[in-house]
């Protein structure tokens, strides 16, 4: 789907010019002037209108729902901010920020809510989209998630109430709903060219998923950051759960606030048909699973996600991103080497930029280039980024390692890319206690609680693209247990440290700029930088497993103790380089209880080393491998 419109884009900058030129502005940047020349010199929106005299408004736009079971449909609250050419004729293209957060945690780093002195009135636009966008010819809107500040109605955790709620103010942008001012007098849109672009971290990038994934029209590009494309994903590992009560916990204690009480039997019912118990996949999971509906995406998608954000994991990125390629939509990737961090405090300089000329092209058809660009950035090192035509690499194959046996008995195993001889097994003996610390150091000390498996150290830099499979074939001694597999690079290296409090950021006390200000909302944001340290090893990547799951999420299979099984699961997506020197190693342990519901059977694996391996996507294959 490539964008041909040279000529288009001449026009409109053309028109652009001559309305501008019959209004009269305030330029927030010396020196702007609105003018085709400008437009077509930079290939860029230019900040001409005031950010001082734009427009605000606070909508309620009429749903479907009655998602509180009150016999009155949901009004969904919509802050918008928009030039005030809007009002004699101009009509701009909206960036979007659906979200559940702008009265409880705030958005961005520094936690930005919309009523900061708690009077009832909307003062604040959080982030910099306002600030920097508006003087560009764009509106902004802050919808308010159903059951969330000033919106009706109750959440469901990813459900159909949820994305319906959003969904429905694209609608109304486009003159298919209804929406009432705070007088209850209609409002109509009619100031929007109705082209929408969504964009969000973590939950609000979710709901931008979710509503790609109804195929509604106007919606041209969502900018997902660190969000959730399966629910599934984010509770649960391969039939493990991370923690119980999860949906309606979410709901009920960080999203909710003022409906408790008449939300309850919602949040009762979220955490019951979820289902913590088994684990399992059903129909209150695929609900809320984004990607079976990709086939419905009209919208571009330019993802951001952190390589190590272990809250929104990375196979939520990996599912998504694999399924639009499919489906051929259009693309950009930005993967990072923080946690669950926003790129306006990673890449502050870039990031803006390309956003920039992101909404420019999808929303203004403005022909800018930035669509004839590689499409993926991946950060290597603190600042240190490389650009790929496409992720995973597609010189990217799978090279199965299999587990071998040490040298003997008091020596922990070995990887190779060779055939096993010989019918060799290894036991260990699920340690719920054990911490992750304990599992992958002193990897070359044979332990009961585990099982290492060490490669040779590197003749060349490694480099690992994609998702990494494994295959285990083993007895188990009880129905019961947890499979926990690590992937660790051995060899000490300054990185980004992501497991620190600012998840490989930290904030400064500075300030920089993005925009232009009022008294009650500036642009201005704490300036950041990015944190390392210097460690012996890292882990790469981690894959979770309930065996009772063996032959499906779907439903649960109790094990017969000294049965031989064959467990095959997947670790989380990865690009990462092992490099020369190094050794990677393979940890096998049973329960991980930082990160998922413990086993309590202590039950014993018999491992079976040579039916067994890991099959990792390795740059150029087998040869790069060297082992």
């Amino acid at each position: 789907m490539k964008k041909t419109r040279w000529l288009k884009s001449v026009a409109l900058l053309t028109m652009i010019s001559i309305t501008l030129s019959s209004f009269s502005y305030s330029s927030p940047v010396e020196g702007a002037k609105p003018n085709q020349e400008a437009l077509i010199e930079t290939r860029k929106s230019q900040p001409v209108y005031s950010y001082q005299d734009a427009i605000r408004e606070t909508v309620f736009v009429e749903s479907t729902l009655d998602s509180d079971d009150n016999g009155i449909a949901d009004r969904i609250a919509v802050d918008i901010i928009r030039p005030k050419e809007t009002e004699g004729g101009l009509k701009v293209p909206v960036i979007m920020d659906a979200s559940p957060y702008y009265e409880s945690l705030g958005r961005g780093n520094e936690s930005e809510v919309k009523d900061r002195d708690k009077d009832g009135h909307n003062e604040m636009f959080p982030l910099f989209y306002d600030n920097y966008f508006v003087p560009r010819g764009y509106a902004v809107a802050l919808p308010e998630m159903v059951g969330t500040n000033q919106s009706d109605g109750c959440p469901t955790t990813g459900g159909y109430e949820e994305i319906e709620s959003i969904r429905v103010v694209i609608d109304w942008m486009n003159g298919r709903a209804k929406a009432w001012d705070k007088n209850n007098q209609e409002v109509r849109a009619d100031w929007t060219t109705g082209n929408v672009g969504m964009i969000g971290k973590s939950y609000d990038g979710t709901l931008a998923n979710g509503v790609a994934a109804t195929g509604v029209e106007g919606l041209k590009t969502i900018v997902p950051i660190g969000a959730i494309s399966s629910w599934y994903n984010y509770y649960r590992y391969e039939g493990l759960t991370y923690y119980n009560n999860g949906p309606g916990g979410l709901a009920s204690r960080v999203v909710s606030s003022s409906r408790k009480e008449a939300c309850q039997p919602v949040f009762d019912r979220l955490n019951s048909e979820a289902d913590d118990p088994s684990g399992d996949y059903n129909e209150f999971w695929d609900e809320r699973n984004y990607v079976k509906d990709v086939k419905n995406v009209k919208a571009s998608v330019f993802a951001v996600h952190g390589l190590n954000d272990y809250n929104v994991k990375m196979n939520h990125l990996a599912d998504w991103w694999t399924a639009l390629a499919k489906e051929d939509v259009p693309r950009k990737l930005w993967l990072t080497q923080t946690g669950h961090v926003d790129p306006f405090d990673f890449r502050r300089a870039e990031w803006v930029d390309t956003l920039h000329r992101w909404f420019d092209y999808w929303l203004l058809d403005i022909e800018n280039g930035i669509m004839d660009e590689p499409a993926v950035d991946i950060e290597r090192g603190a600042g240190a980024w490389e650009t790929q035509s496409s992720w995973p690499d597609k010189a990217a194959k799978e090279v199965k390692i299999r587990l071998a046996p040490g040298e003997s008995d008091q020596t922990n195993g070995t990887l190779t890319t060779g055939p096993v001889k010989g019918n060799f097994s290894q036991t260990f003996t699920d340690n719920p206690q054990q911490t992750e610390r304990e599992m992958v150091t002193n990897e070359t000390t044979v332990k009961s609680d585990r099982l290492a498996f060490l490669s040779e150290p590197l003749s060349e830099d490694v480099r690992l693209s994609g998702v990494p499979e494994i295959s285990l074939r083993a007895k188990v001694d009880k129905e019961d247990s947890n499979l926990s597999v690590y992937i660790v690079d051995y060899g000490t290296d300054t990185r980004i440290n992501h497991e620190s409090r600012g998840e490989g950021i930290q904030t400064l006390e500075t300030e920089s700029c993005w925009g232009d200000s009022t008294e009650t909302d500036d642009a201005c944001y704490k300036d950041t930088v990015i944190t390392t340290h210097t460690a012996p090893y890292e882990v790469v990547t981690r894959g979770w497993f309930d065996p009772q799951n063996w032959k499906t999420i779907e439903k649960d299979d109790p094990l017969k103790p000294g049965k031989s099984y064959k467990f095959e699961w997947t670790a989380l997506p990865e690009d990462y380089v092992f490099k020369a020197g190094h050794r990677i190693g393979v940890i096998i342990v049973g329960s991980d209880r930082s990160r998922t519901l413990p086993s309590n059977t202590g039950a014993t694996f018999e491992v079976e080393l040579g039916q067994s391996y890991i099959s990792l996507p390795i740059v150029n294959g087998k040869k790069a491998v060297g082992f």
